[in-house]
């Protein structure tokens, strides 16, 4: 009877034992896929650094605490890219941009002759930059909040060839997750785009400073990056440098802090950024496709938000109230024409674009003469019912 009773006591332990080993062995071989997965991953983003980070010939630490590694300027990142293999660097262009007697706060360096300053990226800044990409693309459900106030020139006036303004440049307060932007921008058929102006993005560098920054895609952001993430924008001047923080930013009510920025077609047929009193690099036109002139150019700001979490300030967190003191602007902004003069934009050219108005506004002055000539205001407090 004993042996029976063990016998069935066995018999039962075996069929316990039996699913359980099932549940571990399968468990097991997810986990060997999931560790190859990362595994794989990480072999990528290693391939990815080892293609960013350039041999360089001399390094310096910032003030901010950030290296930046002097380049080659014949071998910096951008010629990986397999359409740029051929390249010829076009350094000096013949267009001619009046600079202005604006104050700014942005990190400069000095790199050698025939060097470029490229900031080190660490392979958490490839994993932070890539998640914060996959927002605007869309291509994970990644259950973030949107919103721009732009103000844009109509397509039925196209072709542009060019888009410039001096921005006030703030520090708007964001959690971690979110960001906050000041920007102009050109938009080619819809599939090519570069951005240029300031942002404060803790995903994307770790802290909560406004620094400057580009963006940019030839295919609505199924590819392209920010900053240097990828290859694609050659750097050409050796003293500012892309991603660099804005030590000093504009006091709401007080003193304002303005950068000059434009983003041009030059005579090479390239997209030129042109930053405070210099060109700082340009997108060559090999990576992009039907790129020849802009269909829209666009001054204003944006912002994310993760999902559930109220939507940060843009701009200075107020309104435009038609007092520069108290939001952010751009003003002297202009568009460039074929002949390769600016022109501020006409009122029926103008038009505005907000997504979230229980948020955010946007206005378009025109020609206010003087200093501030053809302006808009930008911006708002944030919140939970921005689509209101």
């Amino acid at each position: 009877m004993i042996h029976d009773q063990v016998t069935n006591l066995n018999k039962t332990m075996i069929k316990i034992i039996n699913p359980l080993f099932f549940l571990c062995l399968i468990t097991s071989i997810i986990g060997n896929k999931v560790d190859g997965m990362h595994s794989a991953l990480d072999e990528d983003y290693e391939r990815h650094l080892n293609l960013i980070n350039k041999a360089r010939v001399t390094s310096i630490q910032t003030k901010s605490g950030n290296i930046v590694d002097c380049v080659d300027i014949n071998k910096q990142p951008a010629f990986d890219h397999p359409l740029l293999k051929n390249q010829t660097l076009q350094i000096k262009s013949s267009i001619k941009i009046s600079p202005t007697k604006s104050i700014y706060g942005l990190e400069k360096v000095r790199c050698p002759k025939g060097t470029v300053p490229i900031q080190r990226i660490t392979k958490d800044d490839l994993i932070r930059g890539k998640s914060l990409f996959n927002e605007i693309s869309q291509l994970t459900d990644n259950g973030v909040v949107t919103h721009s106030a732009h103000v844009y020139l109509q397509y039925k006036f196209s072709p542009y060839y060019g888009v410039t303004g001096i921005g006030s440049v703030y520090n708007p307060k964001v959690v971690n997750g979110q960001s906050s932007a000041g920007h102009v921008f050109v938009s080619g058929d819809g599939m090519n785009k570069i951005y240029a102006g300031w942002h404060v993005s803790p995903k994307l560098y770790n802290d909560d400073k406004t620094h400057l920054y580009i963006l940019w895609t030839p295919d609505n952001f199924k590819s392209g990056c920010y900053n240097l993430l990828c290859s694609g924008f050659i750097q050409t001047d050796e003293t500012y440098h892309i991603g660099a923080p804005i030590a000093k930013t504009s006091t709401y009510g007080g003193e304002m802090v303005e950068m000059p920025i434009s983003i041009y077609k030059d005579e090479h047929d390239n997209w030129v950024v042109r930053l405070v009193d210099r060109d700082i690099g340009h997108f060559p036109k090999a990576i992009f496709s039907n790129f020849n002139t802009a269909h829209q150019v666009a001054w204003g700001g944006s912002t994310s938000t993760p999902a559930g979490v109220a939507s940060p300030p843009m701009g200075s967190g107020d309104r435009p109230n038609d007092d520069f003191i108290y939001g952010a602007y751009f003003r002297e902004v202009g568009f460039r024409a074929i002949n390769g003069v600016y022109n501020g934009p006409p009122d029926d050219f103008a038009d505005t674009y907000d997504d979230g108005p229980g948020c955010y506004g946007v206005a378009y002055y025109g020609d206010q003469k003087g200093e501030v000539g053809y302006s808009l205001m930008f911006g708002g407090p944030g919140g939970a019912n921005c689509n209101r």
